[in-house]
């Protein structure tokens, strides 16, 4: 008889190559995603004289600086020679890359479950920290840096300390309006932009159990954000339903028998943890964060903090920082903020659900702010539009793009102005992550679409949408 092990422990044991000094191991790597970061790897596996190892455990796109508005060309020399330099390697490498003419292209963290390259038990990395998007399958998932991304396409392999593994069980039934952005803001505002550390988080609970691939991806994506290693929801036949069917899936007798392996992966009873946490699902509300920090969350209906009611130094006077760079006034209401303009994609954010959700709230009324809907993905893009989503955005004043990062990243000149106030879908509202001195508020794709139509923080149960 064996100990009762969690999900991770069944995952990496199977993926253990060697041991190394210091706590180390030689992990397999069943899944690459490359994206136009990865050039530099690229070429210094060139100049070694060096093949990728297994060109088709790969799956490359670009993404992070190309531009999204329609017909627009790649911005400058320099980008348009990584995006000129990832069609060169990949094809040399024989590496399948959904190049810039393809109607696949879109995000990395999009496109690979969209292909079916995502799957329960594997082990996936990239050179991108929300890579822990794709363990809402069961995979363990994480990101990687740009020497790591090398030896992975020269060996398949990668050197990583076991984590801990932390399970956040979220129970209860989610009220109206509130999203699986909302649940993920709420735990990192309960844990901490630090509470992960050290850990890959397995996400459980009635109310997760509950939740689309679409929706457990969202939270996933964010594990990040909560200083975790990786984010993971157990399989079950919500994830087997949405893989059937695609590309990269098993097929045949091969399916039955993947079947068969994923439905071994969640945590057996009573396996141990290292840490616990526990959320009511019907006491979350949409949720919007006010500073600098994914930990900056409050509920819609809150206020703005006060740093003289925080007895703690160093959080007070980090919470002073925060309003003075986001223009804000201690004990002013949340719905009383204006914002300059909305943004609605991201990985975290951009798939066909979230469009809707935004979709429900636009149709019939007009944005009063610029706002952009950026698809993740060339075929979110394309059964966005089959469904006339499209049309409801551009009826209502918002501006519909082409699929990328776009303004989530600002690598590629798609950024707001300094001090203008952005209601955002993506998963960072660091100082100058959306533009030099531009202030992000995080919210769901709901809320998004509810602040375009307001111009100011609302909360979109008021809109009966």
């Amino acid at each position: 008889m064996t100990a009762p092990r969690t999900m991770l422990e069944k995952i990496w044991a199977r993926h253990v190559v060697a041991e190394g000094p210091g706590g180390h191991t030689l992990l397999y790597v069943d899944r690459h995603l490359l994206h136009e970061g990865s050039v530099s790897a690229f070429t210094r596996l060139e100049a070694a004289g060096r093949r990728v190892r297994r060109p088709d455990l790969s799956l490359a796109t670009a993404d992070h600086y190309v531009l999204t508005s329609p017909g627009a060309p790649v911005p400058d020399a320099e980008i348009r020679a990584m995006v000129d330099g990832l069609t060169r390697h990949t094809r040399e490498q024989r590496i399948t890359y959904l190049g810039l003419a393809d109607d696949r292209r879109g995000i990395v963290h999009v496109i690979g479950p969209e292909q079916g390259a995502t799957l329960p038990g594997i082990t996936l990395v990239c050179g991108d920290s929300h890579t822990a998007t794709h363990g809402a399958f069961g995979a363990l998932a994480f990101g990687i840096g740009s020497t790591e991304v090398e030896h992975v396409m020269a060996t398949q392999t990668l050197w990583q300390r076991k984590p801990k593994v932390m399970r956040i069980t979220v129970d209860g039934r989610l009220g109206p309006g509130v999203a699986a952005k909302d649940v993920i803001l709420a735990i990192i505002a309960a844990i901490g932009a630090d509470g992960g550390v050290g850990h890959a988080i397995e996400y459980g609970g009635t109310a997760v159990r509950a939740m689309s691939m679409e929706e457990r991806m969202t939270v996933c994506n964010m594990s990040i954000e909560a200083g975790a290693r990786a984010g993971m929801v157990a399989p079950d036949e919500t994830t087997f339903t949405w893989i059937e069917g695609r590309p990269l899936a098993p097929r045949g007798d091969a399916w039955g028998r993947a079947l068969a392996d994923w439905r071994t992966l969640p945590s057996d009873e009573g396996a141990r943890f290292d840490r616990e946490v526990r959320l009511d699902g019907a006491e979350i509300a949409p949720t919007v964060t006010w500073g600098t920090s994914p930990e900056d969350a409050l509920p819609i209906t809150a206020r703005v903090p006060d740093p003289a009611t925080i007895g703690d130094g160093a959080r007070r006077q980090s919470v002073e920082r925060a309003l003075a760079y986001m223009g804000l006034v201690p004990g002013q209401p949340l719905t009383e903020v204006t914002v300059d303009r909305v943004f609605i994609g991201s990985c975290t954010n951009s798939r066909l659900e979230d469009l809707r959700a935004a979709a429900r709230v636009a149709k019939g009324r007009r944005a009063v702010v610029p706002a952009w809907v950026v698809p993740g993905s060339g075929l979110v893009k394309r059964a966005a539009e089959a469904e006339g989503l499209d049309r409801v955005f551009v009826e209502a004043g918002f501006e519909w793009r082409e699929a990328g990062c776009s303004m989530c990243v600002g690598m590629n000149g798609e950024t707001a102005r300094e001090r203008e106030r952005v209601a955002s879908t993506s998963n960072r509202n660091f100082e100058g992550r959306q533009g030099k001195g531009a202030r992000t508020h995080l919210l769901s794709p709901a809320m998004a679409a509810a602040a375009a139509v307001s111009g100011r923080l609302t909360d979109v149960r008021t809109l009966g949408a």
